[in-house]
């Protein structure tokens, strides 16, 4: 049998509730931590990886080492139970961004994923 969760985000489809794969609604609860920021939920505070406040940190060396234990810490806080985080990869694609590749392995099914987010300034 496939496996079957909630889409994010909640919509309708076809009179019932979206869904989506396994894999992908993974993907999607990744997308959802490293884009939200601590505080943004009411009820969860603690919840997200607070990535866009290092678009204003001063670009150095630290920098990435930052981001990526940023990264790794609300990974494996959030969604530990469902993924092992394998790498991270910080980088500068253009001038006032920064791209966050993150590749992890689903728990359930030893399935290698990634998934990429870039945050602009």
């Amino acid at each position: 049998m496939i496996r079957r969760d909630l889409a994010f985000g909640f919509r309708i489809a076809s009179g019932q509730a979206a869904t989506a794969d396994y894999a992908a609604h993974v993907g999607q609860m990744v997308r959802q931590v490293l884009l939200t920021d601590p505080g943004e939920r009411v009820c969860l505070p603690e919840f997200g990886a607070g990535l866009r406040r290092l678009l204003f940190a001063p670009i150095d060396a630290g920098l990435d080492a930052a981001t990526e234990l940023a990264v790794r810490q609300s990974l494996n806080r959030w969604l530990g139970d469902q993924i092992s985080v394998v790498a991270v990869e910080v980088g500068e694609p253009e001038e006032g961004t920064i791209s966050i590749s993150v590749r992890y392995e689903l728990i359930e099914t030893r399935e290698g994923h990634a998934q990429t987010v870039v945050l602009r300034r």
